[in-house]
């Protein structure tokens, strides 16, 4: 499948370039509508982002990143022990390296993808890193939404649809994906997930595993 990449916002642009269509095929065959045009929406808001804050980024390495940063909710890329930002990384880090990128590019997406659910750290790192974040926490969770023009809103939705029931759409997405290994939200944002659709779950604590070590005092 051949898909368009010339949709222009603003200045900002999918990148044009071989590298980027392969990404969004195998994105688009992957995963679902709902996350393929929210991956897709990512890139923009980030590279929005970066645009208004005068950062200097490679428009593909944010590609990659935006777009393989919910790989690890697919079945495809899922693994049974890690968290799903660590199955995406590898996913990414794997399809790079076979495509010939630099090890520390790779890196750099790397780090993004599994640094994407992990408020406060991401924005004090690199471009690329910090924007993926920015750009999935505008569109999940409406951060610096009144800092995007309702012109630039309302031409990336254009773009790449919203859902009419989005919001929760994604958390069922997110749920979906994660709910066979839930020791893996421990410590992060994702067992709010399932706390909120499992009424089994039980939430591990930080202070019973200081309490329960095997440490004397």
């Amino acid at each position: 499948m051949i898909i368009a990449l010339n949709t222009d916002l603003a200045g900002i642009a999918i990148p044009d370039s071989k590298l980027a269509l392969e990404i969004a095929e195998l994105v688009r065959d992957t995963e679902s509508p709902l996350l393929f045009h929210h991956s897709s929406r990512v890139y923009y808001w980030g590279a929005l982002a970066g645009k208004r804050r005068g950062l200097r980024f490679d428009p593909e390495l944010l590609y990659a990143g935006a777009m393989f940063h919910d790989m690890g909710l697919t079945h495809q890329h899922s693994s049974q022990t890690e968290r799903f930002e660590v199955d995406g990384a590898n996913a990414a880090r794997d399809f790079l390296h076979r495509h010939g990128i630099v090890q520390r590019d790779i890196d750099t997406v790397w780090t993004a993808i599994a640094l994407h659910t992990t408020p406060g750290i991401p924005q004090h790192m690199h471009p690329v890193v910090a924007l993926v974040t920015a750009g999935v926490e505008m569109d999940v969770l409406g951060l610096a939404y009144s800092e995007y023009s309702e012109a630039e809103r309302e031409a990336v939705i254009h773009a790449h649809p919203r859902a009419a029931h989005f919001k929760e759409d994604i958390i069922q997405a997110f749920y979906d994906g994660i709910k066979h290994k839930p020791e893996t939200t421990f410590g992060n944002v994702k067992a709010d997930v399932l706390a909120d659709k499992d009424p089994h779950f039980a939430r591990g604590n930080f202070c019973s595993v200081i309490r329960g070590s095997a440490w004397r005092g």
